[in-house]
């Protein structure tokens, strides 16, 4: 079955000019995961707002912009998308922001380990190139077997791909040791 929509999607572009589906544009983005050795840049799920509210304490959940009920779904169906398709994942890292952590742990992948260098910058724009930098470093560094998700904000993903990401969106990368390319997103779309 992947060869033949390979095949139809190849006709649609050769022929009428017409971009493969973002449906297999995730399919084989979902494939390369299974072999492993990849890192996967996740923006937790939804959240609604913008930021934080005023009053923002990282130790207190109930001061922070947090996940919705849709949101808690979302991170759930992505968890099982996961589990689905018997994608490894050795090591799930998280921003120490409440809507960061729940999302991991309610995509249920492994036990979860908090790290500042996935935090939110989006108020300290100072941490910007420190994060980005540790960020860029660990994932470059990967190595396996399975593959590291980290789950994070999109100013933090924004700053180490160079572009945006929708609430619960991931971009999928390669590590090459001193850097790394992108393999594809992956988005409920």
């Amino acid at each position: 079955m992947p060869i033949l929509r390979a095949l139809f999607c190849t006709l649609l572009v050769g022929i009428l000019g017409i971009p493969p589906s973002n449906a297999y544009a995730n399919e084989t983005t979902w494939q390369a995961l299974q072999e492993g050795g990849l890192v996967i840049l996740m923006r937790h799920a939804l959240a609604p707002g913008i930021g934080d509210p005023a009053g923002f304490e990282l130790s207190q959940c109930d001061t922070q912009r947090n996940l919705s009920a849709q949101g808690r779904a979302q991170a759930e169906a992505i968890g099982r998308s996961f589990r689905d398709r018997d994608v490894p994942i050795a090591l799930v890292y998280s921003s120490r922001w409440c809507r960061a952590l729940e999302t991991a742990e309610l995509m249920a992948l492994g036990r979860v380990e908090l790290t500042p260098w996935l935090d939110s910058f989006f108020r300290q724009r100072s941490e910007r190139d420190d994060r980005t930098q540790a960020a860029s470093e660990h994932t470059a560094a990967w190595q396996g077997p399975g593959n590291l998700l980290l789950v994070t904000h999109q100013v933090n993903i924004t700053a180490l791909t160079g572009g945006g990401v929708s609430s619960g969106e991931m971009i999928v990368v390669r590590p090459t040791g001193d850097s790394f390319q992108v393999v594809g997103r992956l988005n409920d779309k």
